[in-house]
């Protein structure tokens, strides 16, 4: 299995003063999914869940919507290194027969990098898939801004592999109440998010419609997709949405905030899921 980080020789350059030492870096790893033998995608990402990666990747495809839905997920022993070693790069999910794959699913195969996680679709349509869970369907979830706001710091605080390398992005679960639920770290956010998901596909937790899902970066459409497929109600960002992520947010009642910094942040869809006190004024 690759290692989550690795250490490399740095020139470090202080005030002037010119030294080498070693620095640790996350690592980066190609990761081919195969769908029932079939190649489906390569994602770039920091090798450690890929298992959770692949199950959560499907869940937004629309493939996956419960454990049943799941026979098995392997590593190929086919997919070999340098001395015949298995590379831990290239994992076969296998369905059961009862599974119906979308057609959309089984015509594409698609790279995704670390920043973009579902590159190549043909068209915004095709990105649209069908919820299992409506959003809009599932009990009331009311949020107080003052939890919120607390929340970016107690994600930075259980990020332990950013701590040593500063090159992690992170997603997270949290309750009503404001409690950690889960978090993943990852070289790609979108690939963080894959994991929180197919854990909670592996454990059986899915819908996730009690949960505040927090991300360290921005809330690209992908990630308000993969949001909307997992029966998230809530997506709440450190940085800014996209036009189509809030277009998306708003069409399914995901409840979109963005640049969530200190006591300040911006809700771009779902406010009635927000517990907001002060009147609201036209900028």
């Amino acid at each position: 299995m690759g290692r989550v980080t690795e250490r490399r020789k740095v020139i470090r350059i202080r005030d002037g003063a010119v030294s080498t030492r070693p620095d640790t870096l996350v690592a980066e790893e190609p990761l081919e999914i195969r769908l029932n033998g079939k190649p489906l995608a390569i994602t770039m990402r920091t090798p450690g869940d890929d298992f959770a990666l692949a199950a959560g990747f499907l869940v937004s495809e629309g493939v996956l919507a419960n454990t049943y839905d799941l026979q098995n997920i392997v590593y190929c022993a086919g997919a070999t290194g340098e001395g015949g070693s298995n590379s831990y790069n290239v994992v076969d999910v296998r369905t059961s027969p009862e599974v119906v794959i979308p057609d959309i699913t089984l015509e594409r195969n698609v790279y995704t990098t670390s920043s973009c996680g579902l590159c190549g679709k043909a068209s915004l349509d095709a990105v649209r898939t069908t919820a299992r869970w409506p959003i809009a369907d599932t009990p009331p979830v009311r949020v107080e801004p003052a939890l919120l706001a607390s929340l970016p710091d107690r994600l930075r605080a259980a990020q332990r592999v950013f701590d040593r390398t500063g090159g992690l992005h992170a997603a997270a679960l949290f309750s009503e109440a404001g409690d950690l639920l889960d978090i993943r770290e990852d070289v790609g956010r979108h690939n963080a998010v894959d994991k929180l998901v197919g854990r909670a596909l592996q454990n059986g937790d899915l819908p996730l419609s009690r949960v505040i899902l927090l991300v360290s970066g921005r809330a690209s459409f992908e990630l308000a997709q993969k949001a909307v497929m997992a029966g998230i109600p809530v997506l709440a960002a450190v940085s800014a949405p996209s036009s189509l992520a809030v277009d998306l947010a708003a069409e399914t009642g995901l409840t979109l905030v963005g640049f969530l910094r200190g006591s300040n942040m911006n809700v771009y869809a779902g406010e009635d899921r927000i517990a907001l006190q002060a009147t609201a004024t036209q900028g």
